[in-house]
């Protein structure tokens, strides 16, 4: 069965009698090259276990199946399980797991499916939980690759650098835990139904903390502060998150970082942040 071809999917969709869903964001891929890829760049081989997340009707699973030792796919939608049950009936080492990967133990359900493997995650990803769904497979730190297709706009805002339009608090995120890396786009009429932006895959290589850093928790704060409005000076963002220094002790405390008090926050890399975080713990 070719799950990449129109006909053949129409055909598997009404002999189940699914219905897509908009709430869930599903689109399902009827160009073969694009798994293939996807598959491709994940880093799927032998001594390799795979999360994927959202494995629709299931051509990414077979392409990883195909390469991995294991892969177990973790699918919200019930009405999808047996459509899966017949697409990879002929994937010993594919596994499905029904239910949410954002109430998911991520770390748990790997140890439990990838005993003695190298994991890597894998996915297309569902739109409407891409931000999430990338914290929570970043936060679980079990990952050697994190390989994902998502919205072209927000694959650019985790790659951005400071001083781009793109450049924000989830791009400092992402560029903190993981080294992000844009693959290649993928464009609408590779779906069915064809979404109205084009896609992109994104492959992340999680990374140590900046030694630079102390304390994580705190850092982020400041990081949220200074994105929580994007047209203020930093002197006034930050004034606004940490009010006990005011607005002159925050001018006074950004000179002594080296960091203009008029800058916004967009223009500052992770050096900079944790220069400015570390001053604020000592205030």
């Amino acid at each position: 069965m070719d799950l990449c071809s129109i006909n053949e999917i129409k055909a598997l969709l009404a002999r189940h009698g699914f219905r897509f869903s908009k709430s869930m964001g599903q689109n399902f891929l009827i160009q073969s090259w694009v798994p293939q890829d996807i598959a491709a760049a994940s880093g799927a081989g032998e001594g390799t276990g795979v999360l994927e997340v959202g494995p629709g009707i299931g051509p990414l699973t077979r392409e990883l199946a195909k390469r991995a030792d294991k892969v177990a796919s973790v699918e919200l939608d019930r009405s999808l399980l047996p459509i899966l049950e017949e697409t990879l009936a002929d994937c010993p080492n594919a596994e499905v797991c029904s239910g949410d990967i954002l109430k998911t133990d991520i770390p748990a359900l790997v140890g439990e499916k990838f005993s003695g493997l190298t994991p890597l995650a894998c996915a297309n990803l569902p739109y409407n939980i891409t931000t999430p769904a990338i914290t929570a497979l970043i936060e679980a730190g079990c990952f050697k690759t994190i390989t994902v297709m998502i919205q072209r706009e927000v694959a650019r805002r985790i790659c951005a650098a400071p001083g781009t339009a793109d450049y924000g608090a989830f791009s400092v995120f992402c560029q903190y835990h993981t080294r992000p890396e844009l693959l290649f786009d993928v464009p609408p009429e590779c779906f069915l139904p064809a979404p109205k932006v084009t896609s992109s895959v994104l492959r992340m290589v999680p990374c140590p903390p900046p030694p630079e850093v102390d304390d994580e928790a705190h850092f982020f704060r400041v990081v949220r502060a200074a994105f929580a409005q994007r047209r203020k000076q930093l002197q006034n963002a930050l004034a606004a998150g940490f009010p006990a220094l005011g607005k002159e002790g925050i001018a006074s405390l950004l000179t002594a970082c080296g960091v203009a008090p008029t800058a916004r926050g967009e223009t500052l890399d992770i050096p900079a942040f944790a220069r400015i975080a570390a001053a604020l713990a000592e205030a």
